[in-house]
C-alpha cells in the first residue's frame, strides 16, 4: 500500500504511555505523539482542514497566496500543504518564536517575515496585524485566521477526538490540552465529552496569558498580560476557537518548570517533544491530586523538540535566563574561584607609547580600552606591533586609533563551555559584570584554575 501525497499519512498518530516523568501522578497517563504526523506537529491537521474548507467556498483560489500569522507550526502544515495543492505562502511570525520554527519555514518555500512579540495585537506591527494588512495587499490571497476560523476546531472533532476515543477504548477520563488557538481542546474535547459527558477537559495556560482568570470570573484582564518564553500556548486576546464551555479548568504553569519538564520528557521517556508538551506535564503534575488510580489521563504532545534546540534543548540559553543551575562552571563560579584583582584598562585618548608601557610594566598581552568609564574596546600587543611596522611615528598617536572590538561579554550564568569558546586568537579573555556591578576578567588561565581547583 501506498499514499498518493503526504497529505494522506496525517492523522492516526499513536498514544503511549508514559512511565517515568507520571510516577507521582495517580492513574494512567497516555501521550498522544502528534509529531509522528508529516510535518511533525498536531497543526498539520487543521492546516488541511482548513484549506480543503476555503478550496470549497472559494475563498482560495487557484494559483492564490496563503497569508498567516504563525508560531511557526501551523504555518509547517499550510506550506506542505500549500507544495501540493500549488499555492504560495507568507508567514508573520514574532521574534520569540524559535530559529529553527523560522529556518523550518523557509526551508519550505516560505516567506516568513519576524515581527515583534512586546506589542498588542491591535498594534500594526504585531503579526496577526501584519498578515491582515499583507492579505489586503496582495492580490488573490486568502489568510486562514487559525485563531477565528472554526475548521481548526473541526479538524480535531473530526479527526482527533475519535482517535482518542478509539483508542483508549472509551476508557479516557481526563485530556490535558495546552491551549494556544484552542481548536485542539475544543474540538477534540466536545467530541469526547459528546461520548462521555463526565470527562473532563482541562487546558494548560502560561503566566502572561489571558484564558484562566477569564474562564473562572469571565473578565478580560489586559494587566494580566505580560511576554512570557513558553511557545504554542496561550495568548492576549480570546480566539473564537477557545470554547470556554467545553473546557473545564486552565492551570498555569511558568515558563522555567515547562522548560525544564520538555527537557525530562526526553530524557525520561525517550519522546522528543516542544514546549507546550512540557507545560501540558507541569500541569498536569500541579493537578496530581484531582485524579484517582484509576483515571486515564491522554495528553496531548503538540509538536517536536527539533524546532526548540536553540532554546529549551540549549543548556547556555536555559541558564542565562535562570532556569538551569546544575554542577557545570558558570562564570560565577570561575570567578568565585578567582583571586580579586583590580582589572587593568586603558582609556582611548591615551597614547600607543603608554600602552606599550603597560604592557611591559603588567606583563600581560591584551587590554580593555575605556572611553568615559565604558569599556569600548581593546589593545593587544599585536596590534601595536602591526601599527609600528606600517608607521613608526604612531607613539603618540592615541589609543583609539588602533583599537580593536571589545572583549566579548558574558553574563555570570554563562557555562565554562560558552566561555572556551569565546576564548580564541582574537580574545584571550571575557568580561563579565559580577553581582555588585563591578567589570571582572575571565582568562583561559582563570579556567584552567578553576577546573583544577
Amino acid at each position: 500500500m501506498w499514499y498518493n501525497n503526504i497529505l494522506e499519512t496525517i492523522g492516526n498518530t499513536p498514544l503511549v504511555k508514559l512511565n517515568t516523568i507520571t510516577k507521582a501522578i495517580p492513574g494512567t497517563i497516555l501521550a498522544k505523539i502528534e509529531t509522528t504526523n508529516p510535518g511533525n506537529s498536531i497543526k498539520d491537521r487543521m492546516a488541511v482542514k482548513m484549506i480543503d474548507d476555503a478550496e470549497k467556498s472559494g475563498k482560495l483560489k487557484p494559483g492564490g497566496t496563503i497569508i498567516e500569522g504563525t508560531s511557526g507550526n501551523t504555518g509547517m502544515g499550510l506550506a506542505m500543504a500549500a507544495i501540493i495543492k500549488g499555492y504560495k505562502c507568507i508567514f508573520t511570525t514574532t521574534d520569540k518564536q524559535s530559529k529553527e520554527k523560522v529556518d523550518a519555514l523557509r526551508a519550505f518555500g516560505a516567506e516568513v517575515i519576524v515581527c515583534p512579540t512586546n506589542v498588542e495585537p491591535e498594534d500594526p506591527r504585531s503579526y496577526y496585524s501584519v498578515s491582515s494588512r499583507l492579505e489586503r495587499e496582495v492580490p488573490n490571497s486568502w489568510k486562514p485566521n487559525q485563531y477565528d476560523n472554526l475548521a481548526n476546531t473541526a479538524a480535531h472533532y473530526e479527526q482527533t477526538g475519535p482517535e482518542i476515543w478509539a483508542q483508549t477504548e472509551g476508557k479516557i477520563t481526563h485530556l490535558v490540552v495546552g491551549v494556544g488557538t484552542g481548536g485542539t481542546i475544543s474540538g477534540t474535547g466536545k467530541y469526547l465529552k459528546e461520548q462521555n459527558p463526565n470527562i473532563q477537559i482541562w487546558g494548560i495556560d502560561t503566566y502572561g496569558s489571558v484564558f484562566k482568570k477569564y474562564k473562572e470570573t469571565g473578565i478580560f484582564d489586559k494587566d494580566e498580560i505580560y511576554p512570557y518564553i513558553t511557545e504554542g500556548i496561550g495568548e492576549d486576546f480570546l480566539p473564537a476557537n477557545v470554547n470556554f464551555d467545553v473546557i473545564d479548568l486552565f492551570e498555569k504553569v511558568t515558563d522555567k518548570d515547562a522548560a525544564l519538564m520538555t527537557r525530562d520528557i526526553a530524557r525520561k521517556e525517550g519522546i522528543f517533544v516542544g514546549n507546550s508538551a512540557g507545560a501540558a506535564i507541569a500541569g498536569l503534575i500541579q493537578l496530581k491530586d484531582k485524579l484517582k488510580p484509576e483515571d486515564v489521563v491522554v495528553v496531548i504532545f503538540h509538536d517536536h523538540g527539533s524546532r526548540y534546540m536553540g532554546k529549551m534543548y540549549n543548556e547556555d540559553w536555559l541558564r542565562e535566563r535562570g532556569f538551569l543551575q546544575d554542577e557545570k562552571l558558570t562564570a560565577k563560579s570561575i570567578l568565585a574561584k578567582k583571586e580579586s584583582t583590580e582589572i587593568v584598562t586603558l582609556d582611548a585618548q591615551k597614547s600607543i607609547l603608554e600602552a606599550i608601557n603597560t604592557i611591559k610594566s603588567m606583563n600581560i598581552s591584551q587590554i580593555p580600552v575605556t572611553q568615559q568609564g565604558m569599556i569600548v574596546g581593546k589593545i593587544a600587543e599585536s596590534d601595536i606591533l602591526t601599527a609600528l611596522l606600517e608607521n613608526q611615528g604612531l607613539k603618540s598617536a592615541p589609543i583609539a586609533e588602533i583599537m580593536t572590538a571589545t572583549f566579548p561579554f558574558v553574563d555570570l550564568n554563562t557555562s565554562i563551555d560558552k566561555i572556551s569558546s569565546l576564548i580564541n586568537k582574537e580574545n584571550s579573555a571575557v568580561l563579565v559584570e559580577d553581582a555588585t556591578g563591578k567589570i571582572e576578567i575571565i582568562t583561559q588561565y582563570d579556567i584552567i584554575n578553576a577546573i583544577s581547583g
